[in-house]
């Protein structure tokens, strides 16, 4: 059927008049590539084999009823698909689009491991809900009954996000607060627009600000609002800052000017997107067009910076990565992603020093693997003597992020956090030591990914929920 359908787009491009213009040509090629998408989505999810033990649904976070929104699409009741699908999932169109489904629901699809390849859920899970967008079934938030209750969040990010509009639903006020100027966290200014479009994002903002969810933006905690304050305003307070501290590089000449921050970068990417002044775009500084880009780091954030290098018309990109490729944290399929579109890796390679202000070139020690560090993964270790010049006018340092040191930032010792400096807080429900105050997220996890933090606000808030009842029954004797 899809083949039908792409000889119709080659018929209807060869056959139309050029004073049809090109608005109907658009329109036309609209339509006819939205029924490709279609056949394509029945034909993938009719591959589900409907086995017995869905080991997609247990290795997804969220764990999605996956199995039977993909029969009601190979089926054509896309409808009641999105309905199943938006029970376990705030964002499935996010999820659809930026999850690592080769590490979790489709990396464990049994007709990926009977060696027949998987079925493409994040895609089919992706198209699901843009149609129903389309279609107008994703409706405004509208509370059956209204609650005197107030939860405060701190942090717009999918986490923050996720719980808002459990919360919501709900009836209970819903503030947030968050240090950007638009909501979304690292879905607005960390991951780039190439995976994960800025509208996409916006409209689920939209949809909890038309819902009643209030956003306080531009708002720094701890500097234009005390914890204590927000603390005050609300029954309950959710923390979900995220983790945004960028892990440094070491090595002489390691503070040279040229060698950036991969949020800096990413975020000045992500903002000339939504079209806004960005000088140090327009300067160069965080802008690799023309030049020789090195990025230091092997997760998805790394993956992120080369690829929007190559986009900005970067004239080489390397990836240092201290493993080797199948010890790499990112996932396999950005690898190959980056590949196909000019990114060298140098694996077993790690950066020992830089050379020239403004920066020049990157000393890179190469490593071998050696014996299990305490996690069971081998330790790369140097190789004598080999060393050797990558040149490089922009370096990007994407090493990964920790936490923020919240207790002194807002000055709230009784804040309790690990050794690592994230927030304790109880697994399932993101309870804290501090009475009424809630933790989710990454800076609760460390350093994670979006359908975890999704997971956990949405477990949080109905924690928050019990919470609120709790106290209201307790008010009540």
């Amino acid at each position: 059927m899809a083949k039908q359908h792409m000889l119709k787009f080659v018929t209807v491009e060869r056959d139309m008049p050029e004073k049809r213009g090109a608005e109907v040509r658009r329109q036309d090629f609209h339509e006819i590539y939205a029924e490709f998408a279609d056949a394509k989505a029945k034909e993938q999810a009719g591959r589900c084999s409907q086995c017995g033990v869905p080991y997609c649904q247990s290795h997804c976070p969220l764990h999605n009823n996956i199995p039977d929104w993909l029969r009601l699409t190979a089926e054509g009741r896309l409808k009641e698909a999105y309905e199943i699908s938006q029970l376990t999932n705030t964002f499935p169109e996010i999820c659809g689009r930026i999850c690592p489904q080769d590490r979790l629901c489709e990396g464990n699809c049994v007709i990926e491991q009977s060696g027949h390849g998987t079925v493409t859920i994040g895609a089919v899970e992706k198209y699901i809900t843009d149609t129903a967008w389309e279609e107008g079934w994703v409706e405004v938030i509208k509370p059956s009954v209204e609650r005197a209750d107030s939860v405060g969040i701190i942090g717009a990010g999918p986490g923050g996000l996720a719980a808002a509009d459990v919360l919501r639903r709900a009836g209970v006020q819903v503030t947030v607060y968050d240090r950007y100027d638009r909501g979304g966290g690292l879905m607005t200014y960390g991951i780039p627009g190439f995976k994960l479009e800025k509208d996409v994002v916006m409209r689920r903002v939209e949809q909890l600000e038309k819902g009643g969810v209030k956003f306080v933006l531009n708002c720094n905690v701890g500097t234009d609002i005390s914890f204590d304050e927000i603390r005050k305003k609300h029954n309950a307070l959710l923390i979900a800052t995220g983790v945004y501290k960028s892990r440094d590089l070491e090595g002489p000449g390691a503070g040279a000017t040229g060698i950036v921050r991969a949020i800096d970068y990413l975020t000045a990417s992500n903002r000339v997107c939504f079209g806004d002044d960005v000088p140090e775009y327009e300067s160069g500084e965080l802008n690799a067009a023309g030049k020789r880009i090195v990025v230091v780091g092997g997760g998805d954030t790394a993956m992120d910076c080369v690829r929007t290098a190559i986009r900005q018309g970067a004239t080489s990109v390397t990836c240092l990565y201290r493993r080797d490729r199948e010890n790499m944290p990112g996932s396999q399929r950005e690898v190959a992603n980056a590949e196909e579109e000019g990114v060298k890796f140098e694996w077993l390679s790690a950066p020992v020093g830089f050379v020239g202000d403004p920066v020049t070139s990157v000393k890179v020690q190469k490593m071998r693997l050696g014996a299990p560090d305490a996690t069971g993964r081998q330790s790369p270790e140097p190789i004598e003597g080999a060393v050797q010049d990558a040149p490089a006018d922009l370096v990007i340092k994407a090493l990964g992020f920790e936490p923020e040191d919240l207790p002194s930032l807002w000055n709230q010792k009784e804040l309790e956090v690990t050794r690592w400096g994230t927030i304790k807080a109880e697994f399932t429900t993101g309870q804290t030591a501090m009475e009424g105050v809630f933790a989710v997220g990454d800076i609760v996890r460390g350093a994670s990914l979006v359908v975890w933090a999704i997971r956990d606000g949405r477990d949080s808030a109905a924690a928050i929920l019990n919470y609120l009842n709790g106290a209201q029954a307790v008010a009540a004797e």
